[in-house]
This record gives structure tokens, sequence and C-alpha cells, in this order.
């Protein structure tokens, strides 16, 4: 086995044994807290299912560098060297409302570029992986959607705006229901590009920041089933870039016009 299927091994399976340690805890009284704001929470779930995911990585990869949401893990990607990127509970606010949405999310990194990924949806019972010989949900191999017409398309606006940001968050869905045939809204961005991988969806959009955790499994996910990702100024995404524009390629433009307007 090369190092990549490896890599893609261990992170399916660390992905499975953080999204058991999380449904384990699901629909109980489970204590939650407030993080740096009213949508921002985390519970025990969350650090529990994050120290059995690193817990299983370690088995196989002690050396690599964590960046993990949760606790002290470290919270940007070197540029350089193996990493491996967790979000032991993509979707806590879904989680805490008992609401199907949410998801254990492990990409394997190396030298800051995706080679494999997971995200493990237990109470949908949905796995995706990355970085095997193709992408899939549940072992079936998933592709991008071919749907060129925007009056067809459904596009997310994901990754949850600041309390300070909502006006664009309002411009992003106006952008979007003005330009395209329909919006959804999951409330777990992995779950949203997953959508995207899978063809369920055209296309997913942010002009926020985004964090590593919340993306970079999705991303390699859609670059694999043969969609396109870019920031909003239609460079090639990287872990760091600033904005979202996910796609199945060829409704790429109009989305990405969509995201470019949300500032305005």
């Amino acid at each position: 086995m090369d190092t990549h299927a490896q890599r893609a091994s261990v992170a399916r399976e660390a992905a499975r044994v953080g999204a058991e340690t999380a449904i384990a805890a699901y629909r109980t009284d489970i204590a939650v807290e407030q993080k740096s704001g009213t949508t921002d929470l985390v519970t025990e779930a969350d650090r529990r299912a994050q120290r059995r995911v690193i817990e299983t990585i370690q088995e196989s990869f002690p050396n690599d560098t964590i960046v993990g949401e949760e606790g002290d893990a470290r919270k940007s990607v070197p540029s350089e060297g193996p990493t491996w990127v967790i979000d032991p509970i993509d979707g806590t606010n879904n989680y805490v409302r008992e609401i199907d949405y949410w998801a254990t999310a492990v990409a394997a990194v190396v030298d800051g570029d995706p080679v494999a990924g997971a995200i493990h949806a237990p109470a949908l019972e949905d796995v995706y992986t990355s970085g095997f010989d193709s992408p899939t949900r549940n072992e079936d191999q998933i592709s991008v959607n071919s749907v060129a017409d925007p009056d067809r398309a459904t596009v997310i606006p994901t990754v949850w705006w600041g309390s300070d940001q909502r006006t664009e968050y309002a411009r992003a869905c106006e952008r979007v229901v003005t330009r395209f045939g329909d919006l959804r809204r999951f409330g777990s961005a992995q779950l949203a590009l997953a959508l995207v991988a899978a063809g369920s969806v055209e296309a997913a959009i942010t002009n926020v920041e985004t964090n590593p955790w919340d993306t970079v499994a999705g991303v390699h996910l859609i670059r694999e089933a043969g969609g396109t990702v870019t920031d909003i100024n239609g460079a090639h995404w990287e872990h760091d870039s600033r904005g979202i524009v996910a796609s199945n390629g060829n409704l790429h433009e109009q989305v990405l016009t969509a995201a470019n307007v949300i500032d305005t």
C-alpha cells in the first residue's frame, strides 16, 4: 500500500472512531458550552471524539502534525510535512439541536495539499471517502453532476457568517435565489461540500475566511469527484484562502460571479 492510500485508510478509520464516539452521546443530556459567540458551541462529545480521532491517527502516524478545532490542538496547516486536519463534530449546532446533519471529518495533508479524507455522518448513515481509486459514498463511486442550466441548480451558502456579517449572508442568499433555481443550507460545511461531490447539489459558496477543519476533507472530495474549487477571486483554493466557491465545474463562472458580489 502506498503512503497516500495508507493515509486514506487511516482517515476513514479515524473518522469512523470519532463518529461512533459522537453518536454515542447524541440526543442525550450532554453539557453544551459557548465559545466565541452564541452560535459557536462545543460539547464534551466534541472533545471526546477529537481525542479518539487523534489516538487513532497516532497509532499509524505518531509523528505527524495534528490540526484540530477543539482544545489546544494546532489551528493552522503548515506548508511542509504531513498533517492531519480534524473536525470531531462539524455541525455542532445541529448536533445539540438533535438535527442529523453533522459529521466527523478527517483529512490528510502533505506539504499543504490534501491527499485523502473522510466525512462520516453517522446519524445519516453516510460515509464519504477520498484518496483511494475513486471518491465514494458508502463505498459507491460518486461524481459531481453535469447540470449546466442555472435555473436547475441548487446552491448552498455555507460556513456561517459572524454576527457582524449577517448582511453579507443576506446578500449571499439574495444572489443565489435571483441567479439559480433553489437554495439550501444544512449547517455543516463538510456535508455541504460532500453533497456537491455526490452530485446532490451543484455548488456551495461563502466569502468569509474558512477554517481548515471545516473545508479540507470536502474540498479534496469534490476535486476527486470532478468538481472545481476556487477562492472568491477564482484562484486555486488553498487551506488558508478567503472564501470558497465549490461547484460541479459546469456552473463555476456563474457561481463565482454570485460569490463575488456578496461583499458589495
